[in-house]
């Protein structure tokens, strides 16, 4: 869970985003939209998760890395070599 109050904030904004695209998705659902328009709304919800995972799992990397007393030089490369990792994983 992202504690700084910025990191909260985006992550907030993203399960908004994901809350606006779910809804839109019902309601293709409902309307009987084609399958295409569907696989379209569901990949863009994929890559929406995806992206809030990413900038929690980072945000969390940073806290627990930067939180160790002996946090120096090689722990802040070891979090950003992590972050950047996650980044392409979760791509």
């Amino acid at each position: 869970m992202p504690h700084a109050l910025e990191d909260k904030r985006k992550a907030l904004l993203r399960v908004r985003r994901i809350q606006g695209q779910t809804e839109a998705l019902a309601r293709a659902l409902e309307a009987g939209e084609d399958c295409g328009p569907v696989l379209v709304q569901l990949a863009a919800i994929r890559g929406a998760v995806n992206g809030l995972m990413s900038e929690i799992l980072q945000s969390h990397i940073r806290e627990e890395l930067g939180a160790l007393p002996e946090a120096d030089d090689r722990h802040a490369r070891l979090a950003q070599d992590m972050t950047t990792l996650v980044r392409t994983y979760l791509k």
